[in-house]
């Protein structure tokens, strides 16, 4: 009888000790395992809403200098990246075969010009004799046949034609040496403007054959020292934007790989092209952006990683991207907001690229709305342990901020983003 009041003794005080270890444990388990979150502010600040995109620096105008005639290379007088002016020469070709075209052709005018004397002359001896027959006919009619008459009026006019001839034959001379002094002009290479040379593709004694076309030989580009352009390929998604910036004249920043620490802030769009390009199905349109280059920092084939300012808001309610971003689990909501959660997925339909046409596509309109609709969002906040939806309505977007348009949300409230790790 003793052994069982003692168990039972026993018992009774295991059981206290276990019941008392309980509820310090349960309480204590229980703020173990309570969900903490991980949370952020919305904010007064502003937003740059921006494209980005990768374009080639190239100098506003490159001209090309070229050899109208042909012939051995003679005399080089310009290299890589010098200054040159308008009217200097560049380079001479072996002019002996077009000086001699010149002193042929002029030998030729020459001979042609005589001609036109010699004809002259005739053609005043049979003006003379003409007339000297029509005044004997006047004197008397038997001294002169009709038939002589008729000779020396045709000799008159027979050589006017030859006259003509050779008038003709002296203006053809003359093209012919108009044509021979140009060619021999040509084989002066000259700069049709002020710049740099920025490429050359010729060397001394090399020989040019230009008869079917016209051989580069320099490229010279006129005040890159003022102005440089970088051309830029865009998505036709944001064309738009770059078209709406355009208008505002907001500005362009760039960096380039040779002095990846610097911004370059002095960029303006000058041109949105027309000329498409498609490349595996994606459209892009080439942008034309402007910038100083008095440092000369920017040179011709740099590559140029371009941020387009779109607009920019000032002083406006922002949260972080995150938050839009965040989908708690139905337990870690509150009951009133159980239903928010219950949303209905429809499944992707599989897309056959190889169909222009699908009748399981959502309709254009009907995705337009989506996308106005789109902008009315959830972002969650604490009540107690569990968490409350607020309704608002979103702006622009940043990478990094979305602009709060309307909602029961104001700065400092901290929104949820996700569950902090356990340890």
């Amino acid at each position: 009888m003793k052994f069982f009041l003692k168990l039972l003794v026993v018992l009774g005080i295991l059981v206290g000790m276990g019941w008392g270890a309980a509820s310090v444990a349960l309480p204590w388990w229980a703020a173990r395992n309570k969900p903490k979150f991980r949370s952020v502010k919305a904010e007064t600040g502003n937003i740059r809403i921006s494209v980005n995109a990768s374009g080639s620096v190239k100098p506003v105008i490159s001209v090309q200098i070229g050899s109208f005639v042909s012939g051995p290379i003679l005399d080089l007088f310009v290299d890589f990246n010098e200054e040159v002016k308008a009217g200097q020469v560049l380079a001479t070709i072996d002019p002996r075969l077009y000086d001699a075209n010149v002193r042929r052709d002029e030998a030729a005018l020459m001979t042609r010009q005589a001609e036109v004397e010699r004809v002259k002359a005739e053609l005043g001896r049979a003006r003379n004799d003409e007339a000297r027959s029509v005044a004997l006919k006047e004197e008397n009619v038997d001294y002169i046949s009709k038939t002589e008459l008729d000779q020396f009026r045709f000799s008159r006019m027979a050589l006017e034609a030859q006259l003509l001839i050779a008038e003709a034959s002296v203006k053809q001379a003359e093209a012919n040496l108009e044509n021979s002094q140009a060619n021999l002009n040509y084989t002066k290479i000259t700069s049709p403007v002020d710049g740099m040379v920025i490429d050359r593709l010729i060397e001394p004694g090399q020989t040019l054959a230009a008869q079917f076309q016209t051989p580069e030989m320099f490229v010279v580009a006129p005040k890159m020292k003022e102005r440089m352009h970088i051309f830029a390929s865009v998505d036709e998604a944001d064309i738009g934007l770059i078209k709406e910036a355009k208008e505002n004249k907001q500005p362009v920043f760039f960096t380039v790989d040779a002095y990846p620490d610097k911004i370059f802030e002095q960029g303006e769009i000058e041109e949105v092209r027309l000329s498409a390009t498609t490349n595996q199905n994606v459209v892009t349109y080439p942008v034309v952006v402007g910038t100083p280059n008095a440092e000369m920092l920017l040179l011709p084939g740099m590559t140029a990683n371009l941020t387009f300012q779109i607009r920019e808001l000032k002083d406006v309610l922002k949260i972080p991207n995150a938050a839009l971003r965040y989908y708690p689990e139905k337990h870690l909501v509150r009951p009133a907001d159980h239903a928010r959660l219950d949303l209905s997925i429809v499944p992707e339909a599989e897309e056959d690229e190889s169909a222009s046409t699908s009748s399981l596509e959502q309709p254009v309109d009907d995705a337009a709305k989506a996308g106005q609709a789109a902008s009315k969002r959830i972002v969650w906040v604490k009540e107690g342990d569990l968490l409350k939806a607020i309704d608002i309505q979103i702006g622009d977007s940043d990478y990094q901020f979305t602009q709060v348009v309307s909602g029961d949300l104001k700065a400092g409230d901290e929104l949820v983003v996700g569950l902090e790790k356990a340890k």
